[in-house]
């Protein structure tokens, strides 16, 4: 799939690329990851601090020419979509498609890392960082609440960007909290597709444990440790 396709906007700013490296605090001895190379503005600061790096490109015109771009380092860039893999990383550093975001936290629910730090639409973090019960409060919200502390270390202009895009970004960082299996995954989905029935009638009709125990409160009302407790795979 071409990253057009994909709502993909390249980040051009060498001052913003320069700020999203440095709020990574990559060390020496770290393993560096980088989802989507795209023309390569990026990879060139992370690839130039030295550490270990790899990088996922799904279109091939962009992944040969990282590949020239790398061509005699100890960096590795791959042709394959890399929420297909589960790769071994210490700092994630990305400027992701706008449309994989929701994919992009599913992915990284399941996989153990230090630090991420991504370049991200502002409304979708503000729904992932949503409040119970609050309109912007779903599935993905509850999902990457109970895996990940988030935070907004920046803005990012739309002119940091080419093509610009119609709406705002913002430098989001992702520190883990707890890492789930992709079976609790599909529950928090799969419940909150409900997500505005009572609880006690959603749970009762996915055959979830918990039903009979939240009286008139809804899905969307639940807490993301609540969800979790709900929502993991009951133990074999």
């Amino acid at each position: 799939m071409k990253r057009h396709r994909l709502g993909q906007h390249y980040l051009v700013d060498q001052e913003i690329i320069r700020q999203v490296v440095s709020l990574a605090g990559i060390g020496p001895a770290d393993r560096v990851l980088e989802i989507g190379t795209g023309k390569g503005a990026l990879t060139r600061e992370l690839v130039g601090l030295g550490a270990s790096y790899l990088g996922f490109e799904v279109d091939r015109a962009n992944f040969n020419e990282i590949s020239e771009l790398v061509r005699g380092t100890r960096a590795r860039v791959v042709l394959t979509d890399a929420f297909e893999e589960r790769p071994e990383f210490d700092v994630l550093v990305s400027s992701l498609p706008y449309s994989e975001s929701a994919s992009f936290v599913k992915w990284l629910s399941g996989m153990e890392f230090r630090r991420a730090v991504v370049v991200l639409q502002e409304d979708f973090v503000r729904k992932i960082t949503a409040r119970p019960g609050s309109r912007d409060y779903r599935g993905i919200t509850a999902l990457s609440q109970i895996c990940f502390d988030v935070s907004v270390l920046g803005r990012v202009p739309r002119a940091a960007f080419t093509p610009q895009p119609r709406v705002g970004s913002v430098i989001a960082s992702f520190s883990p909290r707890r890492r789930i299996e992709e079976a609790e995954v599909a529950n928090v989905i799969s419940l909150f597709s409900l997500r505005r029935r009572v609880a006690d009638s959603a749970l009762a009709e996915l055959g979830m444990k918990g039903a009979g125990s939240f009286g008139r409160r809804r899905v969307n009302s639940l807490s993301p440790d609540e969800v979790h407790l709900l929502c993991a795979p009951k133990p074999r």
